[in-house]
């Protein structure tokens, strides 16, 4: 299939690099604006509320882009948000390495759901959104296997990429990957670009 350019240039909300060269091979113009959203606190709200991962995750994607459309009225932007779900809890991105050993430590030799969040807002009103998820099954490691992982990894890519970067050396940690790569990407693009060529 030969794809053209989308006519509507969008704002993403977001300053991962992944995502915004997602967009770029998929010929979807966009310029950068960072929404620089503190999470944490919106997290613990809503799961002190009973809110479910992917609900977390559809509200952090919107409240992303609903804070950039605010300062940019008449342009389309795109909030994302990616979490892991292990057995109905969150994973959040590690602050450190330590908490970095935690996380894959907790997630060991088991199964659990990455979740992507895309939501598209003009005038500060959702216009779109859209979830989807991958199920990775990690395999099971020794203490030192997981350090030895971790002492691979660049700061950079840990605290992007929640604790594996499955493009790189992160594809290593699992026995079983089901879902779109996009998607563990953070950034579930058939959808957005079918969305925004039927807009254009």
């Amino acid at each position: 299939m030969k794809y053209t350019q989308v006519k509507n240039e969008i704002i993403l909300a977001s300053k991962s690099k992944v995502r915004k060269e997602i967009l770029e091979k998929n010929f979807i113009d966009c310029k950068v604006i960072a929404s620089n959203l503190d999470e944490e606190p919106i997290k613990e709200s809503l799961i002190k509320n009973g809110a479910s991962p992917e609900l977390i995750s559809k509200n952090l994607a919107e409240l992303k882009a609903i804070k950039i459309s605010n300062l940019n009225l008449n342009d389309i932007v795109l909030g994302a948000d990616s979490v892991i779900d292990l057995e109905n809890n969150i994973i959040s991105k590690p602050k450190n390495r330590d908490e970095a050993l935690e996380i894959l430590k907790k997630l060991n030799g088991k199964e659990h759901q990455l979740i992507s969040s895309v939501s598209l807002v003009k005038n500060g009103t959702m216009i779109w959104n859209y979830t989807d998820k991958a199920k990775l099954t990690m395999k099971q490691f020794n203490l030192e296997e997981l350090k030895e992982y971790l002492s691979k990894i660049s700061d950079k890519a840990l605290y992007s990429y929640n604790v594996y970067q499955i493009e790189g050396e992160g594809k290593n940690l699992f026995s079983k990957i089901e879902g779109d790569k996009d998607t563990i990407m953070g950034l579930p693009i058939k959808k957005i670009t079918e969305y925004l060529r039927n807009l254009s």
